[in-house]
């Protein structure tokens, strides 16, 4: 962690307005431009229900025993997959959706600048017809959240003009097995620094799948995004010079697509789990959806160099050091 002379922009007094600000303004204006309801959402799920996200099914979930209750519950992940069974639960109809505050503890992530045990994002999903899973519909809606940003970009730089804008005026698709072939002799996290850094802003299609080299770009849960039809927004962060993933969304699995990913993972054994039952049966809705960093875009678009400026959470002794003598006041 190199200083580069770094001073935040904003002292902590308005870095914290203006997160609300941000905040704020994003999601009323992702709501409005996808038709989505605000709900309520659990911290913690029963752990032999399914729901749990089980991210690239390394990482174990914060666990805990109720008193009367005949399952451990566990601190969820995600909500990719308590999103969907929400739209069946609670009515919604074509092309409403809904999203909500997602709090999750991921405590076995790597600490960094842009990594925290505590993670927040926004969780959205959208009822859309069967017809519509196809790469063509996916990036017009990646297109719309794009814009969404681009316009709490403006927002805030024009709140606080001191910050500098970063987006590009467009957002780039590149499918993973593209990116593997642009930059074969680099791993997956350096091919997406230089992608960012020619295009300045991409949305990789295809994470989960084995590409030519017989690897995934990235793991992947395999039973609530379609491999063939998700990706992550990424961007071209000059703070940190790295690329930098705001949002991790896609096209959710069909009844075919969920065995099929199944069967390569080898864990068929989820069939029996109420959520993936419920699935191979067809009685959820066809939706799309994903989560956008709150942490992360408040991180970004406030020009901070750790995103322990921006959420409070826990840090290592080293972490806490080599950020005072970088001029990086951790919340």
């Amino acid at each position: 962690m190199s200083n580069y002379n770094y001073s935040s922009k904003l002292n902590i007094k308005d870095t914290e307005i203006a997160i609300k600000k941000l905040k704020d303004y994003f999601e009323r204006d992702l709501a409005e431009e996808f038709n989505l309801v605000r709900v309520s959402a659990p911290l913690f799920v029963r752990g032999d229900s399914g729901i749990n996200d089980n991210l690239n099914g390394v990482e174990k979930p914060v666990s805990f025993s109720i008193d009367g209750v005949n399952s451990n519950a566990e601190i969820v992940h995600s909500l990719a997959k308590w999103k969907r069974y929400a739209l069946h639960e609670y009515g919604f109809n074509l092309y409403e959706g809904l999203y909500t505050d997602m709090n999750a503890i991921r405590k076995d992530e790597i600490l960094d600048n842009i990594h925290s045990c505590f993670v927040d994002q926004w969780d959205w999903e959208l009822i859309i017809k069967k017809e519509d899973r196809n790469i063509k519909y996916l990036k017009e809606v990646v297109e719309r959240i794009y814009r969404c940003l681009k316009r709490a970009e403006t927002y805030i730089v024009s709140l606080y003009p001191i910050l500098e804008k970063q987006l590009s005026d467009e957002i780039t698709f590149i499918t993973s097995e593209d990116l593997l072939n642009m930059y074969p002799t680099l791993n997956s996290k350096d091919r997406e620094k230089e992608a960012c850094k020619k295009y300045g802003s991409i949305f990789i299609i295809g994470i989960g799948k084995n590409l030519s080299n017989g690897m995934p770009h990235d793991l992947r849960s395999p039973d609530y995004d379609d491999w063939d039809l998700n990706g992550d927004i990424l961007v071209y962060y000059k703070e940190l010079d790295i690329a930098f993933e705001l949002s991790s969304m896609g096209i959710r699995v069909d009844k075919d697509s969920l065995v099929k990913q199944l069967k390569v993972t080898n864990n068929l054994d989820r069939l029996n789990l109420k959520y993936q039952s419920l699935l191979e049966k067809g009685e959820l809705p066809f939706t799309v959806g994903g989560g956008i960093g709150q942490s992360r875009m408040c991180m970004f678009f406030l020009n901070k160099r750790h995103i322990g400026e921006v959420q409070s959470s826990i840090w290592t002794d080293e972490i806490i050091k080599e950020c005072k003598e970088n001029n990086i006041v951790l919340l």
